[in-house]
């Protein structure tokens, strides 16, 4: 085995309470690292269009890379992969923290997990061994209780855990697994196919090593990184300000979604900011595992109908999701709502775009206080808050919004109204805004997401000059069709590794840092393959899946021109953009992978 890896794959199945280490398959992890890459190989082969995504034949399977828990900079992440129950397509979610190192000091490289417990169980691994412990007594707390509960009954307070709350045990389809007290993996649904197995948890700690295949060229290099890092510009602006710090920048360019989708500019958006939380109620940064960045915020609420104690904060995404989506501009009411939803186990994106949803069929006299219970204005809190409570319970009205936007707009009869694509809500980057963020929205591998291809960032000043990607036009669609797609397949690298997307040591130093850790020549070209080889694999998964080329496209709610802020009347060319890129990708017409191109991924 290479260095980098473990080598040991643990596989539960869950059905019989049995579990065994398998060898970590050599010919997947040299092609396709680890993480997503690596799940997506094993899961093509384990996965039908026939499998129920939350029946006990859905695979859930934990990831880590062969830099996670080394000396690498920002390299503490796992991924959660499986069928998604939102989406029926490729599911992918990964989280920080200090769970995905843990399990690689307790012994495997990933947890392969199969069936369906008969009653609530939760894993304890620690150092190579394992145990299926009974969970009922679990079943119904919130992930804070969760974690405490379980590092008090195996008597482990540094133990690592990840866990569901009652979204996941209540099978809501936008359900998240959340570690280290609020770091979650949320996208897709992983929660509700945890709960479907009747897993609550999982709990690890290890005193292993990594093995490198040159341990002192390795930390050699991963100084040279973790220093570069350190100095970096837009490093330095996570660490002030959080991913918050967007917030401000973001809505110059029209950037930062408001009012549901239908607008460009909101006043209120500033309360919101990194800068807004730091002179209110930050109380300090917080770091996962081998991070210099840390970006994490943790705060205090320390008066008022929100007060909360010293807790993890809202960083972008959640501050628009459960603050400007909705015009809601109190920060304290953000916070909380955050904070509830961490506890139950939510996806704070796709919550708060099914409850923006809400709202704007509310406005539009669609649904009324009797549907919905309570009456759902732009600007109050209380009716986000209430709803929360109830998609987590799948109660009254949150019955219907649990079910994901989609599912939404197909009930009310307005689908083109529904923010999402392929059943994944869209993120916080506005699509009008950077023309390369529509494009990626339309073909990432597991719906609308901002992690499997950022050219927002790019198109407002990141550049990686070595690997082609520079800023352009961003209301351009000339040469953006190969940009995006080049992002795309660095970030399918990034997920694979996994390395944190904030940390930018630049393609030669990553080249070195697995090259010391492997063994493997790996050249920038070669990184390059290899995230585009990751990419069509997940193009395959959902091709396996059903996705067509008439699935890669944005509903028009998202295709008007917006009447204010910075990306005013403004709208992506979507099928100029889809052409182009198609031909980039050197895919069929039809979107589909040709024939040689799966033999070459060993899928034909």
């Amino acid at each position: 085995m290479p260095g980098g890896y473990l080598g040991k794959i643990l596989v539960v199945d869950l059905t019989r309470g049995q579990w065994e280490v398998e060898p970590l398959r050599e010919e997947y992890s040299s092609r396709f690292l680890g993480g997503g890459g690596l799940a997506c190989r094993y899961l093509y082969d384990l996965i039908s269009p026939s499998t129920d995504p939350l029946g006990p034949d859905n695979v859930l399977f934990f990831t880590t890379g062969p830099l996670v828990g080394t000396r690498a900079p920002s390299c503490g992440r796992y991924t959660a992969c499986f069928l998604s129950p939102l989406t029926g397509i490729w599911g992918e979610s990964n989280a920080g923290g200090f769970f995905g190192p843990e399990l690689r000091f307790a012994g495997f490289d990933g947890i392969l997990i199969r069936g369906r417990s008969p009653e609530p169980v939760y894993l304890w691994i620690n150092d190579g061994k394992v145990e299926v412990r009974p969970a009922s007594h679990l079943w119904g707390l919130d992930t804070y209780k969760t974690q405490e509960a379980i590092k008090e009954e195996i008597g482990e307070t540094r133990a690592r855990i990840a866990c569901i709350g009652p979204a996941g045990e209540n099978l809501v389809k936008m359900a998240a697994i959340i570690n280290d007290n609020a770091r979650a993996a949320a996208r897709g649904g992983p929660g509700a196919v945890m709960g479907s197995k009747n897993l609550k948890a999982i709990a690890v700690k290890g005193s292993g090593a990594i093995p490198l295949h040159n341990e002192a060229a390795f930390n050699e290099v991963a100084k040279e990184a973790r220093d570069w890092v350190r100095e970096d510009f837009t490093a330095q602006l996570f660490h002030s300000g959080g991913t918050a710090f967007w917030m401000d920048l973001g809505h110059e360019f029209g950037d930062v979604p408001i009012k549901y989708f239908t607008k460009g500019y909101f006043e209120g958006a500033s309360k919101l900011s990194g800068a807004t939380m730091a002179e209110t109620i930050l109380v300090k940064t917080s770091a996962c595992y081998g991070c210099p960045i840390a970006c994490g915020r943790v705060i205090e609420v320390k008066e008022g109908q929100y007060k909360l104690p010293v807790t993890e904060g809202p960083e972008y995404e959640t501050l628009c999701a459960l603050g400007t989506l909705l015009m809601i501009d109190n920060l304290a009411a953000v916070s909380y709502a955050n904070y509830l939803c961490n506890s139950l186990g939510l996806d704070t994106i796709s919550t708060g775009v099914a409850i923006a949803f809400a709202y704007h069929l509310f406005e539009k006299g669609v649904i009324s206080e009797k549907e919905v219970g309570f009456v759902l204005k732009w600007g109050d809190p209380e009716g986000a808050i209430r709803l929360i409570e109830l998609i987590s319970r799948k109660e009254g009205f949150g019955a219907i919004l649990a079910e994901g936007t989609r599912a939404v707009g197909e009930r009310f009869g307005l689908p083109e109204e529904a923010a999402h694509v392929k059943g994944l809500e869209i993120p916080m980057h506005e699509p009008r805004a950077f023309f390369g963020s529509a494009l990626a929205y339309a073909t990432s591998p597991r719906g609308a997401c901002h992690m499997q291809g950022d050219p927002y960032a790019v198109d407002s000043g990141s550049a990686i000059p070595e690997i082609g990607i520079v800023p352009g036009d961003r209301f351009s669609v000339e040469e953006k069709a190969w940009m995006v797609a080049r992002i795309q397949d660095w970030r399918a690298l990034y997920n694979s590794m996994i390395m944190c997307q904030f940390c930018s040591p630049g393609p030669e130093r990553i080249a070195r840092l697995l090259k010391e850790a492997t063994g493997w020549d790996i050249s920038i070209d070669d990184l390059l393959k290899i995230g585009r080889d990751i990419f069509d694999l997940k193009r395959a998964f959902n091709v396996k899946m059903g996705v067509k080329r008439e699935d890669d496209r944005l509903p028009s709610l998202l295709l008007r021109p917006l009447p204010d802020g910075g990306a005013q009347g403004a709208v992506p060319d979507m099928e100029k953009l889809l052409a182009d890129y198609y031909a980039v990708r050197d895919w069929t017409e039809e979107g589909t992978l040709k024939l040689e191109r799966m033999r070459e991924l060993g899928l034909a």
